[in-house]
Parts: C-alpha cells; sequence; structure tokens
C-alpha cells in the first residue's frame, strides 16, 4: 500500500510534512518511492534530495488515468514504503464540461429548471479531476489529511466532518493536526474531534525553526539552499517526535522484496509485510505496457552543484526500439540551476530510443559539449541568473551559431526565455541573451497558470501539425513580439476559452514555448526529435 498527504486547502504545510515523513524512512530504512500529484517540477526536487530517488508526477490531465497507474506500479516494485504528496486542497482539481453543467451554461443557472443536485450527484469526479482525491480513487489509496489548525479550535471538527462526507468513496484513514499553539490549543483540538473517531497521526507544533524559502514561482529549488542537510536533520528530528509511526508504518509499508529494519544494523526482514484487507499488493496492477490513453478530450478542435542530473532507472517493460542504434544521436541537455525543470520520464525516454546524452551548464561551462545532434533547453530560472547567462557569451554564440547549423532543439518556457535576444527581469535591467528567437522576454507581476490544451499549426521537431496536447503553463513573463507563424494554438483545458497562439518554429529545426510536455503517455513525441537528430548528423 502506500499513503497519500492530502491538504483541506493549499498552504497547509503538505511539503513540510511530506518530506519529513520521508526523511525519517529514509534514515531508517533504505528504499523508499514518493510521488508528487499534478505538473509541479520544484517540490520532486526536494523528494529525491531527500530520497535519492526520482520523484514521479502522476497527473492525469498530462499523461492519461492509464499511464499514472503504470507509473505508480512500476516504481513500487522495488521499495519497502511509498508516499503521494497531494496537490492543493484534497478536492481541488479541474473541471470538466458534463451534459449537465452545459445544459445549466446554455440556459442559464436561473432558467434551468432540472434538478440542479444532479449535476453534482452524478458526476463529481468530473468535479475534481486530476485532483488528489482523483488519484487516490484511481490507485485505490488512503488519505492523510493535513489541517492547519494556527485559527482553529472547535471548528476543526466541521472541517475534518465536512471532508469525510463529501465523497464517501475517499477513505480518509487519519489526520495530521499542524501548527498547533499550546497544550489548551491542543486540548480543544482533540475534544472537538472526539465524536468523529478518526485517528490522529501526527501532531506537529508551530515551527519557527523551520522554512522553507520561495520567490515568484513557488520554492527555491534544492541546489539554491546549501542549508539542504541541515533542514533534513530538522526534519528527521521532527519525524522521530511528532507522528504515531505504529499507524502509519503498515500503511506506507508496500509489501515488496527485502525491508532494512534500521540502517548499518544488518538486520533484515524477508516477506510481505502487514497486509490489511483490501490492500494491494504489485502484482494487483498492470505492469505491461497498456493503452497510452483511456479517456478522451474534454474538447478536440551534488558534483558542480547541478543538483544531480535525473537518475537512470531501468524499466521493466519492452524496450523500445532505436532505429539507428549504431549511429546514436548525442544530444546536450542543460542542466544547473538556471535551467532544472524536467520531467523524469523525458530524460529516461530519451535514452530508452537509444540516445547519448550529455548534460552541461549554460552558467559555468566555456562550450557546448562537442559533436552534438540535439539540444533540449528546460524551464527553470534564467530571469534570476541572468547576469551570469549574459557573461558567458562564448556559449551564447555557440548555441545561436548551432541552431542556425541545423542542430534540432528543444526550449520549454526558461529554455524559450534564453534563446530570445534579451530578458528583462524585475527590476527593468536587460541582458542580452542568445538571440535565436527575435522578441524579447518581459518579467512581469501577472501569472500565466493552467493546463493548456494545445492544438499544433506547424509541423515541428516533436509534432505534426493538427496533433493535440496537453500541457501546462507557470511562468511570470511575456514576450514583447510574437511569431509571425505560431506552434500552437492554446485553449484551456476545461473550457473553450482560447488563450492565444503560442509558440516559435523558425527556424524549422527549433520547437519553442512556453508550454510544458510530459512524454510519459506520448513517446512518439521524443522518438520524432531524436529521428530529426539523426537525420541532422548528414546535413
Amino acid at each position: 500500500m502506500a499513503l497519500i498527504i492530502a491538504g483541506e486547502r493549499s498552504g497547509v504545510g503538505k511539503t513540510t510534512i511530506t518530506l519529513t515523513l520521508l526523511a525519517f524512512l529514509c534514515k531508517r530504512y533504505n528504499k523508499v518511492q514518493s510521488f508528487k500529484v499534478g505538473p509541479d517540477y520544484i517540490d520532486p526536487m526536494f523528494h529525491k534530495y531527500v530520497t535519492g530517488r526520482a520523484c514521479r508526477n502522476l497527473d492525469p490531465i498530462l499523461t492519461s488515468e492509464t499511464y499514472v497507474k503504470q507509473c505508480f506500479a512500476r516504481h513500487i516494485q522495488d521499495v519497502n514504503y511509498a508516499l503521494v504528496e497531494g496537490v492543493m486542497g484534497l478536492f481541488d482539481g479541474v473541471g470538466r464540461i458534463t451534459p449537465f453543467s452545459k445544459k445549466i451554461n446554455e440556459i442559464g443557472e436561473e432558467g434551468y429548471s432540472g434538478n440542479k443536485e444532479e449535476v453534482f450527484t452524478k458526476s463529481p469526479i468530473f468535479i475534481s479531476f486530476a485532483s488528489t482525491a482523483h488519484i487516490a480513487k484511481l490507485l485505490n489509496l488512503p488519505v492523510v489529511l493535513v489541517i492547519d489548525c494556527s485559527r482553529l479550535s472547535g471548528s476543526v471538527a466541521a472541517i475534518v466532518y465536512g471532508y469525510c462526507s463529501f465523497d464517501p468513496s475517499i477513505k480518509i484513514a487519519g489526520l495530521i493536526l499542524n501548527r498547533v499553539g499550546s497544550d489548551r490549543h491542543l486540548s480543544l483540538l482533540k475534544n472537538a474531534l472526539e465524536p468523529l473517531q478518526i485517528p490522529i497521526f501526527g501532531i506537529l507544533r508551530r515551527q519557527d525553526n523551520i522554512a522553507i524559502p520561495d520567490r515568484h514561482l513557488g520554492l527555491i529549488p534544492t541546489s539554491e539552499l546549501p542549508q539542504m542537510d541541515t533542514l533534513i536533520e530538522k526534519l528527521v528530528l521532527l519525524g522521530e517526535t511528532c507522528f504515531d509511526w505504529q499507524r502509519l508504518l503498515p500503511l506506507l509499508e508496500v509489501g515488496n522484496g527485502e525491508r532494512v529494519i534500521g540502517k548499518g544494523t544488518g538486520r533484515r526482514e524477508q516477506g510481505e509485510g502487514t497486509r490489511e484487507k483490501g490492500e494491494q499488493k504489485t502484482e494487483d496492477f498492470v505492469f505491461d505496457q497498456l493503452p497510452i490513453t483511456d479517456y478522451q478530450l474534454p474538447h478536440q478542435p551534488k558534483a558542480r552543484a547541478f543538483n544531480n542530473p535525473p537518475i537512470k532507472i531501468a524499466f521493466e517493460r519492452s524496450k523500445l526500439n532505436t532505429t539507428h542504434a549504431e549511429n546514436a544521436p548525442r544530444v546536450a541537455i542543460a542542466w544547473d540551476k538556471a535551467f532544472n525543470f524536467y520531467y523524469q520520464e523525458n530524460i529516461e525516454l530519451l535514452e530508452e530510443f537509444g540516445a547519448e546524452l550529455v548534460f552541461w551548464s549554460p552558467l559555468q561551462d566555456t562550450e557546448l559539449p562537442k559533436n552534438i545532434q540535439g539540444m533540449y533547453f528546460g524551464g527553470g530560472f534564467p530571469e534570476v541568473f541572468a547576469s551570469q547567462l549574459a557573461a558567458n557569451v562564448d556559449v551564447l554564440l555557440s548555441v545561436k551559431t548551432a541552431i542556425f547549423s541545423g542542430i534540432p532543439t528543444i526550449a520549454e518556457c526558461g529554455g524559450l526565455m534564453y534563446l530570445c535576444e534579451q530578458i528583462i527581469d524585475f527590476a527593468g535591467q536587460s541582458w542580452s541573451m542568445v538571440g535565436a528567437l527575435p522578441t524579447t522576454t518581459v518579467m512581469d507581476k501577472r501569472l500565466s497558470l493552467g493546463y493548456r490544451r494545445a492544438v499544433a499549426l506547424q509541423d515541428t521537431i516533436l509534432v505534426s501539425k493538427g496533433k493535440v496536447v496537453c500541457g501546462h503553463e507557470f511562468h511570470r513573463s511575456h514576450l514583447r513580439v510574437s511569431p509571425e507563424k505560431s506552434l500552437w494554438q492554446t485553449y484551456r483545458y476545461d473550457l473553450e476559452e482560447f488563450t492565444g497562439d503560442e509558440g516559435w518554429v523558425f527556424p524549422a529545426n527549433l520547437h519553442a514555448s512556453y508550454v510544458h510536455l510530459h512524454w510519459g503517455a506520448t513517446p512518439e513525441i521524443p522518438q520524432r526529435f531524436l529521428e530529426c537528430c539523426f537525420n541532422s548528423m548528414f546535413i
């Protein structure tokens, strides 16, 4: 089994509690796998720093429901414990138009004569698609609900009762009370919750000395935090003293193979561990390659401070064929403090298709890796390191030269910004960048956030014209000049709301966009890219 850590809303301390649980588990046991619901890049970096294993995103919009089940099943096979961090509040997801809601929208709520309750009773999953609750249902996992008690006493019972009764198919196994004040405060909370008879798995007092700094796009990545080891030590101590491990461990235990009892003790136990009624073994899941999608889109039209590149994982699935294995293309992947937003599966798929990956730093290296046939610039924070990037003039020129010489290049969000002529930071200062795109990136306060349905307007090195994909945007910047021919026509995922034409495909070997893509359920995307890389050998 595994547990999902969910919040009653954003900001209740899910990430800190998840890291605390992971830190304790990793100190005592050697194989712990974490997962993160949603498209986030930064929280998984923290998970990976603690566990030493790549955290996996569980996102049925960027991939599919089938892929989420595949991913979870595949990565719990060789671990002792598994933990899933949720996203936002337990039931916060995206809407999808149902026949009922569509009818209300067309007629108007006041003019709708039908039973409005059936909108909620007949289609609850649509209300919270891709939410933590959706993933809990999909994987049949129990939920631990984190409550921010800093401004609550007796009302905590109403909140917990509401969450437990809103969707009875979600099994809330217990609570973690966070930011508890005095002993008197704790007594009030416990007295209020007692009639509900729901277990309390953890009680965390207000922790002024444990804080993870953040900035305009969320938490600051681990590669920029020299105090991470000290933080983890504090979290381990917190984990030892604040949780009911006798109740938690059986719920977290996956039940596979060999379990390490104590770090360095040499004691080991064989077997499957405690298995309660209804608990899954990994053989309950399907491990073979399944159909890529099982639902329709709602509307079709510590070296060098790199924070360690993605971990190589051997898959137990059919090896994807590499058409030109004897001439595997070398792909340069930008990986440093400025560029580190990559989904682990994207990296692994490139390797599975036979690419030789070369990780390098646009911040620190003085030249591009030699003999490359492709480049991949992920997202990140080029605006934070704009002065350093701008000072590395030789690299800027070599990247531009490589693009205009025909090297297939992917640039997502921060990568797109890096390829522009300039970045104007939040202070209004201008910094010269690669100059492959005839436009300037301007940082601003407005946040562009959300899932996108993107329809390809051109053939690119990743997709063919007309291809519909689901991606995610998350940035506080805009481009001064738009391309004459855009890459994507984008819409909100949950509505027929047009969100603009976007992305650059000139020159033809360039795919540059604000839209982040997860390739897990669309392996044809990296395959197409590598075919272009292979062909570039003969240009």
